[in-house]
């Protein structure tokens, strides 16, 4: 009986450690290829830093360790077990330096290229592997997270409130198409051909000398509950400028409603909270969301954002009225007022922004962060022309050629499209598209990593505007 209750124990841990000193080295291998693929480089550095840690270096220190030593008598370690030993050292000491010297590029890496090497295979078997693999992956969300900081958390409010499911609008299974071209909405989204609200043109001076009365105007002027929240969007977008100045000196001012309201300028905590203290004035629902956002300028992880969602007749939607006032560049600050981020669906909304807390992506299955990485980069207009992207499907695709995009463009919309290196400045013009499914070339003209940014207009000649960006690794 105590060699019973003895042995199973021992079993278990020899199964254990047996286990570890097969999986470490493959953990090693995974994490450093899925690197490398990340950032383009070759892979044959993977296959170089897989033989070094199995079996060169470890038979290597053991050589050293024993060259010119006495070999002992007595109770010793065999060869075999002094080199599995070395090599489950050296490879976890390799894997924590890994984590802990690039712990949210490496999750980053594993979240969206942890399957680079099933990229070529289909199947049943290759997908429980690659959900296997991203599911591993997501184990790692902590540490990324620990070294994460947003700072707009702070203007939270300590009482969180959380959307209940009968509180959440019915979600289609795709984002609904635009309606033909000549047809227009003028109560949701897309909307098509909307300006800014008539109350927030027509604003006398004496209206607008507190949060309060600026709130109490629109609720005069407007009684339609989706025109109301509309017209509090609209002001903040119109009125606000955002702080470029601020936001690439790293020293972000306070952002609370009072003093944006008087300055009259903010980075995005000082828009989501001006609109959530107009929504409060008067009567309305609207709570402040913070989270991740991906732009056209920030990595594909994204960076620290905040935005809203507004309770309308029962139900919540979703809103970003600095996404909305203008766009930001080295140059500083271009008003540029509109809807897109103005009740978008929240499939569309959660392809650019990952709340914090997942309740408030409105979605009945939430996204997870890897999964949230892994999508292309579109903006509203895509889904509010009717578009859908059929390849790639990833936020970044590797290629031995030619950059290759497939669109379905059942509005026969044109697609203009440039690419540049990652992190410069070199634009080169890919071609251009009005059929439904005709593929964009972009003649990416060396290896390297490069973003292809996509356009959309009515004319060949007319304006473009931006709707996407893709990430190719040329190798």
């Amino acid at each position: 009986m105590k060699f019973v209750v003895w042995t199973i124990p021992l079993a278990l841990i020899r199964l254990v450690f047996s286990l570890s000193v097969f999986l470490t080295p493959l953990l090693g291998v995974w994490l450093t290829s899925s690197l490398i693929v990340f950032v383009n480089g070759p892979t044959w550095l993977a296959l170089l830093s897989g033989i070094l840690l199995f079996p060169l270096l470890p038979i290597f220190w053991d050589w050293k360790a024993r060259r010119g030593k006495p070999q002992r008598k007595g109770l010793s370690l065999s060869w075999g077990d002094r080199i599995t030993l070395r090599t489950l050292t050296l490879n976890l000491a390799f894997i924590v330096l890994l984590l802990a010297l690039r712990p949210q590029t490496s999750f980053l890496a594993l979240a969206t290229r942890g399957d680079w090497f099933l990229e070529n295979f289909t199947g049943p078997p290759v997908e429980l592997t690659r959900r296997a693999l991203f599911q591993t992956a997501n184990g790692l969300e902590w540490l990324y997270l620990a070294f994460h900081h947003n700072p707009y958390q702070k203007y939270a409010d300590s009482t969180t409130i959380q959307p209940q499911p009968a509180e959440i609008a019915p979600i289609p299974e795709r984002p609904a198409p635009a309606p033909p071209l000549p047809q227009q909405s003028d109560k949701e989204w897309p909307w098509r051909n909307a300006g800014l609200h008539p109350a927030v043109v027509n604003m006398p001076p004496r209206s607008e000398i507190s949060i309060e009365s600026v709130a109490q105007y629109i609720a005069q002027q407007e009684k339609d509950p989706v025109l109301r929240i509309k017209a509090l969007h609209d002001y903040v977008a119109d009125r606000i400028a955002y702080d470029a100045p601020a936001y690439f000196a790293g020293q972000i001012p306070p952002q609370d409603p009072e003093i944006v309201f008087l300055t009259r300028k903010a980075v995005c905590a000082g828009y989501a909270k001006l609109l959530e203290a107009l929504g409060k004035a008067m009567g309305e629902e609207i709570v402040y969301v913070v989270g991740d956002a991906r732009t056209s300028t920030s990595e594909l992880s994204g960076e620290g954002h905040a935005w809203n969602a507004a309770k309308i007749e029962g139900k919540w939607y979703l809103i970003d009225p600095t996404w909305d006032s203008g766009f930001v560049n080295e140059s500083g600050f271009t008003k540029n007022y509109r809807t897109d981020y103005l009740f978008p669906p929240p499939q569309v909304m959660n392809i650019t922004h990952l709340p914090d807390d997942e309740a408030w992506q409105l979605l009945p299955h939430p996204l997870s962060r890897g999964e949230f990485f892994r999508q292309p980069i579109l903006r509203p207009p895509f889904f509010a022309e009717g578009l859908e992207l059929v390849t790639p499907t990833r936020s970044q695709a590797d290629i031995s050629g030619d950059a290759v995009i497939e669109v379905k463009n059942p509005y026969q919309r044109w697609i203009f499209a440039s690419y540049a290196e990652k992190g410069g400045s070199k634009l080169g013009n890919c071609g251009e598209s009005a059929s439904q499914r005709s593929p964009i070339r972009c003649p990416l003209p060396h290896s390297g990593t490069y973003e292809v940014k996509m356009f959309t207009g009515e004319d060949q000649y007319g304006p473009f505007k931006y709707v996407g960006q893709l990430e190719f690794n040329r190798r």
